[in-house]
């Protein structure tokens, strides 16, 4: 498989030298924010689950709908 077009090269051998995937360096670095930190985000815990829920969609974590609030709280800070 060839690795897709990205448009942050820097965040993305960033993240593939942290260990993840092609897929999810790609998805990451191609985020129309990439790269920029200083972001006027609640904290998770403030989220409800709906949003929560599809902020994990949005990022592709799988078994998603399974899980409880704290769940996805956890699946969004460490994948």
């Amino acid at each position: 498989m060839d690795i897709p077009t990205v448009k942050n090269e820097k965040q993305y051998e960033a993240l593939r030298d942290k260990g993840y995937s092609k897929e999810k360096s790609a998805r990451i670095a191609n985020t129309p924010n990439a790269g920029k930190k200083g972001g006027k985000s609640k904290a998770y815990e403030e989220w409800n689950k709906q949003d929560l829920y599809e902020q994990a969609k949005k990022v592709g974590i799988p078994g998603r709908s399974k899980m409880n609030k704290e769940a996805l709280i956890d699946a969004l800070r460490n994948n």
